[in-house]
Formats: C-alpha cells, structure tokens, sequence
C-alpha cells in the first residue's frame, strides 16, 4: 500500500471550508451578504489577505460573490445565471404566479413537515419573535407582509436542509412584488389580517409540539386559503 505525504492546508483553504460549511447549514441565505473583510479577518484570527483569498476560493465555486464596494453576497444553490427569469416572468404575467402558489402548496407543506421534526430552540425562538411583531402590526393596523415572508422563510431554515432554503428564498424573492400586492389589495379588513394572524400562530404552535403531520396540515390549509385570495387579485386585475 502506498501513503501519499500529508501536505499543510493552507489558511484560505481552512476559512474557505467554515465559510462554505456555514453556508450549507444555513446560517446564511441567498442574497445576505456576508460579514465585511476586516471583521471576518478578527473572527478568524488572520491577515485580511487570507480572508480575501478564501473569499475568491468560494467565488470560483459558485458559493458567493464579491462587489467592488458592496460586499460579497451569498448566492443561491439553485439559480443558474444572473437576474430573476421567474420574476420577471411574474411580472409580465401575473397568472404565473398562481402556479408558483401551487408549487408552494407541496413544497412549504412538507418544510413545515421536518420543521416539526427539526426545528431547534433558536428557530422556534425566531418564529415566535415574528409572530409577536404580526401581532403587534395587528393592534397598530399595520400590514405585515414582510414578517409573513420571513416566517415562511425561518420555518424553511428549521428544516435544516439547506436545499429547502435556498428553494424557497428564490420563489419568495421572485414572488415578491405580487405578494405584497395581495397584501395591500385583498387583506384589507382587521377580520382577514387577524385571520392570517391565526393561520401563522397555528403553524408555528404545531412546529413547537413536534406535530409533524399538523404542521403539514396547517400550512396547506394556510396556502390553499392565499390561493384563493391571490386568485381573487389576479382576476381582479384582468378585469
């Protein structure tokens, strides 16, 4: 048997890993940028120009990627190329959302699924913090469109399946712009905003009990409800 020597890793290569091996569990998502040069430099304990060389290490991988001036942003696993083709398809034609709603039936069903079954102190920490900020929205009569993307997003976080997140942060940042559109035209009354309100909470209570089979239900009860509502706002503009 022959033995290869064994060779020192170089430091790049070492903060390059943790970098990446956060990625994948998570700790980032597609679009948040990672912590700036210097400060990266201090957590590890290196000379900047180890840090910038890990940096480019992950940029060739397709994990990041760095802006003169603007930081260097973690990219999705799961997107090809640069823009957002189904974006920008939404916005030309606003029925296509409904069939991205539709996928989202299956696939956030199932993230509530192994969020019941994965979720840690912390994730259930930060979906109760979101839902105490909707709450608060409701008493303010203030919309809560943002917070109820970023539940949606946390519970895809807890399944900690990094696959799951990257999925679902695309759909929501191409979703955007229609899903605040519903909130601000078809959410209009106190009755429907506590109603979403309920929904989310009872998401969330069957995530806490580790009520998989729950979890799945209500989310798809949850999503089948906006459906219907996005249905509605789509016809309302085609009319």
């Amino acid at each position: 048997m022959k033995f290869k020597p064994i060779k020192p890793k170089k430091v790049s290569s070492q903060i390059a890993d943790q970098i990446r091996d956060s990625i994948l569990a998570g700790d980032f998502t597609p679009g948040e940028k990672l912590p700036p040069e210097r400060e990266l430099a201090e957590m590890f304990g290196v000379s900047r120009p180890s840090v910038r060389e890990a940096l480019n290490l992950l940029a060739s991988s397709g994990l990041v990627m760095s802006y003169q001036g603007g930081g260097t942003v973690v990219l999705s696993l799961v997107e090809a190329g640069q823009g957002n083709t189904l974006s920008d398809l939404i916005r030309s034609q606003q029925e296509r959302a409904l069939e991205v709603i539709e996928v989202r039936k299956c696939m956030e069903s199932w993230t509530a699924y192994y969020a019941a079954q994965r979720a840690l102190s912390e994730d259930l920490c930060r979906m109760e913090e979101i839902l105490a900020g909707m709450e608060k929205n409701l008493v303010a009569d203030l919309p809560s469109e943002d917070l109820d993307a970023n539940l949606h997003i946390v519970i895809a976080r807890a399944t900690h399946n990094v696959v799951w997140l990257h999925l679902m942060q695309s759909i929501f940042d191409a979703m955007k712009e229609f899903q605040r559109g519903v909130w601000r035209a078809v959410y209009l009354t106190t009755e429907d905003r506590n109603l979403l309100f309920r929904h989310h909470a009872d998401i969330v209570a069957a995530i806490r009990s580790r009520d998989a089979d729950a979890a799945r239900d209500t989310m798809l009860h949850h999503l089948t409800f906006a459906e219907k509502r996005s249905i509605a706002y789509v016809a309302r503009g085609a009319a």
